[in-house]
C-alpha cells in the first residue's frame, strides 16, 4: 500500500479502527523465512454471463459487462500499480469489460474533486484513509456499495473492517489493501556484522542502533521527506507508550496535542532523531530521502549500505523485491520494539468506493472484497489483505504470511492509522499540518513544546472542535 494517506473532514464515532496486534502474534516475523516465488494467483477460466469463482471461502459472481469501460484511480505507482493491474486484468476476463487504471496524485482527495469538477470522475477510487472515505461522503461523491459488494464483506471480512469502510451505518467502501505498520525491516547481514539481534524493547533497539553505528554503518533509514512515514513513528511510540485509550482520545482531538502524553512520546522520539549519527544523511539527509529510497538503501551497497535498518509497514517488501536482497536470508523484519509494556501495531488501508452508480462499478467493488482477488494480490507479494478467508498459502514467502496471519487473528481488535482518522489538512498533507510539524521536529528535535505547540495548533483548526 503506499503509502499515501489523504484526510477527511468528518469521521464517524464508532470506525476509530488500528490493530493492536499481541508481539507474540508477530514475533515470528524475526524468525527465517523462505525467499520469494513467483505468484500464485489462482486465475480461472472466464465464462459467458455470469462468472462464478471457484475459490475458497464465498464465491463471487460477476455480470457480463461486454463492452462496458471502467476507470480506477490511485495513488499507487511502480510494482504496487502492476500487481494491482493484474487483479484488474482478471476481472477483465471474467467480464468482458474494460478497465484503465488512473494514476492519481497526493492527496487523491483533491485529485478526484479536481476530476469531478471538470466532470470525468473515475468509476472506482482506492482512497487510502478512513477520513478520505467520509469525505467523499460528505461531499456526495461516493456511492453505496451494492448488495453484492455488501455479501462478499459480510462472508470475507471482520466486522471491523466493513465498520472502517462504513459512513453512519451505509457501506460505501470495500478494503482490499491492509496494511501492518508496525515493523522494522533489517540487514541481516549488518547486524550480524555488528554482532546484535533483533532487539524487542525501545531501549535495546537504541542499543543495537549505537552498536551498529560503531561498526562502520550508519544503523537507521528514515523516509522524512515523505511526511507520512514520521507520522508512523509517532504513532507507534504513543501507542505503546501512551497506551490504547489515549491514542483513541488522542486520535479524535479530544484530548489536545499538549497533552504530557504526547510531550512523552515526542521525548522518547527525541532519543532516536536527535543524534544525527543513529540516522542515514542525518536529519538533513533523511528530510531528502522518500520512502522506497529509505528502503532499498539498506538493502543495497554490500557490506556498507547506507543503513542497518528502516521502520515502515509490510508494503516494504516491494522495494525491497526491487534489490538483490532476498526477503527472509538477507532482509528480515522484527516488529516495532515496545516503549511501553506491549509491542504496538498499527495498520493502514486502502478501500475502493464508488464514484459512479453504475453496474461495472459496482461488479469491481464486489470483485476487490472476494478471495479471488486477494489471492492474486497476495501471491504477487509485498500485499497484505484483510480478507479471513484468503488462505495464507497464497502469500509467496513466509514473511508475508506471518503479517497475514497476525492481522487476522487480531479479528475485531483493531486500532487504524492515527494521522489517517484526521482532517485532510492535518494528517494527510504534504508540507502541512502534521506532516510538516514532524518534519520540523525531525531537524530539531530539541523543540518539544514548541512542535507539541504547532501541532495543537494545526490540529485544532483541522477539527475544529
Amino acid at each position: 500500500m503506499r503509502s499515501t494517506r489523504t484526510n477527511r473532514t468528518t469521521r464517524a464515532a464508532g470506525t476509530t479502527g488500528r490493530t493492536l496486534l499481541s508481539a507474540a502474534a508477530i514475533g515470528a516475523l524475526a524468525l527465517g523465512a523462505t525467499a520469494c516465488s513467483s505468484d500464485g494467483d489462482g486465475k480461472s477460466t472466464p465464462s459467458t454471463g455470469t462468472t462464478t469463482s471457484a475459490s475458497s471461502g464465498s464465491g463471487v459472481q460477476l455480470p457480463k459487462l461486454t463492452g462496458e469501460k471502467i476507470e480506477v484511480a490511485a495513488v499507487w505507482t511502480g510494482a504496487e500499480q502492476a500487481n494491482f493491474v493484474k487483479v484488474l486484468k482478471e476481472f477483465e476476463s471474467r467480464t468482458g469489460a474494460t478497465v484503465t487504471f488512473v494514476p492519481a496524485q497526493d492527496p487523491i482527495v483533491n485529485f478526484l474533486g479536481t476530476k469531478i469538477a471538470g466532470g470525468s470522475p473515475p468509476d472506482v477510487a482506492l482512497l487510502p484513509q478512513v477520513g478520505a472515505i467520509q469525505q467523499a461522503v460528505a461531499k456526495k461523491w461516493a456511492k453505496p456499495a451494492g448488495p453484492e459488494a455488501k455479501a462478499q464483506l459480510a462472508a470475507n471480512y471482520a466486522k471491523v473492517w466493513q465498520d472502517l469502510g462504513a459512513v453512519d451505518g451505509t457501506q460505501y467502501g470495500v478494503y482490499f489493501k491492509a496494511a501492518n505498520k508496525s515493523l522494522v525491516w533489517y540487514n541481516t547481514k549488518v547486524f550480524q556484522n555488528a554482532g546484535v539481534t533483533a532487539p524487542a524493547t525501545w531501549k535495546d533497539f537504541l542499543a543495537a542502533a549505537d552498536t551498529i553505528s560503531a561498526s562502520g554503518v550508519t544503523p537507521v533509514s528514515v523516509g522524512g521527506a515523505d511526511g507520512w512515514t514520521l507520522t508512523d513513528w509517532f504513532e507507534n511510540v504513543y501507542l505503546s507508550q501512551a497506551g490504547p485509550d489515549k491514542y483513541d482520545q488522542l486520535a479524535k482531538h479530544a484530548i489536545k496535542w499538549t497533552d504530557p502524553s504526547v510531550k512523552d512520546a515526542l521525548t522518547t522520539l527525541a532519543q532516536l532523531f536527535g543524534k544525527p549519527n543513529l540516522i542515514a544523511g542525518g536529519a538533513n539527509g533523511a528530510l531528502q530521502t522518500e520512502f522506497p529510497a529509505s528502503v532499498t538503501q539498506t538493502f543495497t551497497g554490500g557490506d556498507q549500505p547506507k543503513a542497518g535498518m528502516v521502520f515502515e509497514g509490510d508494503f516494504a517488501a516491494v522495494n525491497i523485491a526491487e534489490t538483490s536482497a532476498k526477503l527472509g536470508t538477507d532482509a528480515k523484519a522484527f516488529p516495532f520494539p515496545a516503549v511501553g509494556d506491549k509491542a504496538p501495531v498499527v495498520t493502514g488501508g486502502d478501500a475502493a468506493v464508488a464514484l459512479k452508480d453504475t453496474k461495472g462499478a459496482q461488479a469491481l467493488l464486489t470483485w476487490l472484497a472476494s478471495t479471488d482477488a486477494a489471492r492474486i494480490a497476495a501471491g504477487s507479494g509485498g500485499f497484505i489483505s484483510p480478507n479471513k478467508a484468503l488462505d495464507a498459502a497464497a502469500y509467496p514467502n513466509d514473511v508475508q504470511r506471518d503479517i497475514a496471519k497476525a492481522l487476522i487473528a487480531a479479528g475485531d481488535n483493531v486500532r487504524f492509522d492515527m494521522s489517517d482518522q484526521a482532517p485532510q489538512s492535518f494528517g494527510g498533507t504534504p508540507g502541512k499540518g502534521e506532516w510538516k510539524d514532524l518534519q520540523d521536529f525531525l531537524k530539531n528535535p530539541s523543540d518539544v513544546a514548541g512542535t507539541q505547540s504547532r501541532l495543537e495548533a494545526d490540529a485544532a483548526a483541522a477539527f475544529k472542535n
